[in-house]
């Protein structure tokens, strides 16, 4: 197909000769456009800047794009070859030749540039050839993946999403103590089974209540105690030392960790005296008592995660990306670059092994969820804006399927685990699946664990090694507990199920979060961790506190190969 690229250069040329009944035909494009894009929208299309010349050329655009409905166009990105079946189909053939005066000699101020050039100028004039042309590899052509790690096109692949867990549909809580009483004594003995699977203790665990009554049997190095409980209080002594009570159904003791330099081992227990402890964190101690019986001195802390996960691997290469806090209905929400994203996923070749879209929470800005936020809103409607995402969404491309969870800014429960959006709010969506926060589930066998993040507020307020700055190693320090949000009465509302929804019982091969509007996509222990990129520019609040996010970055996983590649639109 003949680019129009020449043309629309000479265009302008043509354009200042032409005498003023032909050149008003070019001054009422501004308010033809607008009928245009009016029909287009009505059509869920985007026109790129040269399928808009094209279009806008024509004598009878609107007749044109009315033929869509004809040839089942609509959602997304029109292409060129789209419009060409569309002119087809309208019987149109047109060209700027067409527009010009037939009769030429009747205007002799406009000046024919495609005409045959005359042979007596004191130079030659070089034919104009169509251009070849050139791979430029930009960053957003990805040059850095291999077409063997995305192997496969998305619509090629059967939708296959397994849920494990999701609190949709069975929270039974009333709130009541013995609701908070079973909700712990649940995590205690789901972590505690865990430990002693993937821990190496040195000796059986005992019931601290047994322990401590015969404290005097362990006061020997050769005579080690080894304890699983929830921590209480963890707390730094004035020389540093890390001091917390540990309990289980039967009793409590008080725990020593203290600072030393040595081996492999201290400095393995300086790094959990530099970080510290969560409340409500469930662990393994080993050690001895002091010679009133009243301390117990750690030697060594037991975590329930393995060194080291196996990750699966799907049969065919689809892929998966992942986005959270998209914060449609907010002023700051980069709606330019969502459209630039929408593009990419129509015209890249690795957008077309993109079978699933993890949203992890977020993706409306909501409404009175902190004070003022009314002033900055575009959307000031709730149902609005889910409305609007949903538009947004619809331009994707057909062979995407969106997985959609809340967060805190959503029209959900505050409490943890959350379960998933109301029918009312589902309706305007068409291919996306609504499941709860967190939710255990699998794409062709792969494991992933999608959480929207809120307990990273915790973890960052409770130990000294979490920061905004580096929310991974929330992540991190999540999967070494195997509990998303242990402490109770933090800055995350809990919900008191009687099983405890937020431990993690399986170990995913992908675990992503959102929330805090970074970005990284590492490896830890045989897990891809996965914090998901915002779709918001730095709000007034972020700005006072100098946290400057990291928006408009799209995470690619390929389940097949568990390649990953992260795509910048900003």
């Amino acid at each position: 197909m003949t680019s129009p690229g020449p043309m629309a250069k000479n265009e302008p040329n043509f354009v200042h000769h032409i005498p003023f009944e032909a050149s008003t035909r070019h001054e009422a494009m501004g308010e033809h456009w607008a009928e245009v894009a009016t029909r287009l929208r009505q059509l869920k299309l985007l026109a790129p800047r040269s399928v808009h010349d094209r279009l806008m050329a024509l004598n009878n655009p609107l007749e044109v794009l009315a033929t869509a409905t004809d040839l089942n166009i609509s959602g997304g990105m029109l292409s060129p070859q789209q419009l060409d079946a569309m002119i087809a189909h309208a019987g149109n053939t047109p060209s700027i030749r067409e527009q010009l005066p037939t009769d030429m000699s009747s205007h002799p101020e406009v000046v024919d540039s495609m005409a045959t050039p005359p042979t007596d100028l004191g130079r030659t004039v070089a034919p104009m050839v169509e251009p070849e042309p050139i791979d430029v590899l930009l960053r957003n052509n990805l040059p850095d993946w291999n077409h063997s790690d995305f192997s496969m096109h998305a619509s090629d692949a059967p939708s296959d999403i397994s849920v494990h867990f999701d609190i949709t549909g069975n929270s039974v809580t009333e709130g009541k103590m013995s609701d908070i009483t079973s909700c712990f004594t649940d995590r205690l003995e789901q972590i505690r089974k865990l430990i002693v699977k993937n821990s190496q203790l040195p000796r059986k665990h005992q019931e601290i209540a047994r322990l401590v009554a015969e404290s005097s049997r362990y006061q020997g190095y050769e005579n080690k105690a080894v304890a699983i409980g929830l921590v209480n209080e963890p707390r730094y002594t004035k020389n540093g030392h890390l001091i917390w009570g540990l309990e289980d159904e039967t009793g409590e003791m008080t725990c020593l960790l203290t600072k030393r330099k040595g081996d492999d081992r201290d400095r393995a227990q300086e790094a959990i005296i530099e970080a510290g402890l969560m409340p409500d964190d469930v662990l393994g101690v080993s050690g001895t008592f002091s010679q009133t019986g009243d301390i117990f001195y750690v030697d060594d802390l037991h975590f329930p995660l393995k060194s080291h996960h196996n990750k699966a691997s799907a049969e065919q290469g689809v892929s998966v990306a992942f986005l959270s806090d998209i914060h449609v209905g907010s002023k700051t929400f980069l709606e330019a670059q969502w459209h630039k994203m929408v593009r990419w996923f129509h015209t890249d070749p690795l957008a077309k092994t993109i079978k699933y879209l993890i949203l992890s929470g977020d993706c409306v800005d909501g409404v009175g969820i902190y004070p003022d936020q009314e002033k900055e809103l575009a959307i000031p409607d709730l149902f609005a804006q889910y409305t609007e995402f949903a538009r947004l969404l619809e331009l994707l491309p057909e062979w995407v399927e969106c997985l959609m969870l809340p967060g805190n800014h959503d029209a959900v429960r505050p409490a943890e685990p959350q379960p998933t959006f109301e029918k009312d709010i589902q309706q305007d969506y068409n291919t996306t699946t609504f499941v709860g926060n967190p939710c255990d589930f699998s794409l062709h066998g792969v494991r992933l664990l999608s959480y929207h993040g809120k307990s990273i507020d915790d973890f960052v307020a409770g130990l000294r090694t979490v920061t905004y700055a580096d929310p991974v190693e929330a992540m991190r320090e999540m999967l070494r507990r195997r509990h998303l949000a242990p402490q109770w009465g933090g800055k995350t509302p809990l919900s008191p199920e009687p099983e405890d929804g937020l431990v993690i019982r399986e170990v995913p091969d992908i675990f992503v979060t959102g929330h805090v509007h970074g970005h990284e996509c590492v490896d830890f222990r045989g897990t891809t961790l996965v914090c998901s990129s915002t779709w918001q520019d730095q709000t007034s609040y972020q700005r006072m506190l100098g946290f400057q996010p990291k928006p408009c970055m799209l995470t690619v996983i390929n389940l097949k190969s568990h390649k990953s590649v992260s795509i910048p639109f900003a």
